[in-house]
């Protein structure tokens, strides 16, 4: 058996993870998923103090007060920076992270330092009180309509500092195996470029940026691949 910790990126909530943990869960594996302070159910919670660091803390949380070990670490998206943090300060916990459309930066970097010009200036003009509102389900490859409903009655604003805050690394994460899965890899977020500058052995499964929404089957199945490699 494996133990799974899958991490949801922004706006979203531990709730995303729902179909995909069921599959993992139904082949014998534990699974938790955690939602970050600020967001999901959470969400009463939302202050522009939230930064990298406190989502970072939520996870070692969960790895501390589970008394979790050898786990597999998955993080979507802006949780890669979560992910990758939270490994470097305690490696001993994780066997294995992977990264699902993730960002990954190097010791000192924010998000806001590795996402394209435009993404940039979006946050700039939509941004209130330190706080980011959801973009439309249609930008992270949304489009279905059940799924669209779903998924945008749940999003929740996100805390900008998480974006601005640099990751602090030193150099632990670098020893755990990873591994990329690229959603969008035709997509104009650089996360294809991210995994071959890390060296990553990828799998593409071309299902969009929010795979657990659009393809819990085809994500499980793929992760599912970890737990026969731990």
């Amino acid at each position: 058996m494996t133990a799974y910790v899958l991490v949801h990126g922004a706006w979203h909530g531990g709730w995303c993870w729902r179909r995909t943990a069921d599959r993992l869960r139904m082949a014998g594996h534990e699974v938790y998923t955690p939602t970050l302070t600020g967001l999901g159910e959470r969400a009463h919670l939302a202050s522009p103090k939230i930064g990298l660091r406190t989502h970072v803390d939520d996870l070692l949380g969960v790895l501390t007060y589970e008394g979790l070990r050898d786990v597999v670490l998955v993080g979507h998206s802006y949780a890669g920076l979560v992910v990758r943090e939270a490994a470097d300060r305690m490696p001993e916990r994780v066997s294995r992270i992977t990264m699902v459309d993730a960002w990954a930066g190097q010791d000192g970097q924010s998000l806001e330092d590795l996402v394209p010009a435009f993404f940039r200036d979006w946050i700039d003009s939509v941004a209130v009180d330190g706080l980011i509102p959801p973009a439309p389900a249609g930008a992270v490859g949304v489009t279905e309509p059940d799924q669209v409903a779903w998924l945008e009655a749940r999003l929740t604003p996100h805390p900008r500092q998480t974006f601005s805050e640099p990751t602090r690394l030193s150099g632990a994460v670098d020893t755990i195996d990873c591994r990329a899965v690229l959603c969008s890899p035709d997509g104009p977020m650089p996360f294809s470029h991210l995994a071959e500058k890390n060296g990553w052995e990828s799998t593409v499964l071309h299902v969009g940026h929010d795979a657990m929404v659009t393809a819990p089957q085809a994500l499980a199945e793929t992760l599912l691949q970890d737990a026969r490699s731990v």
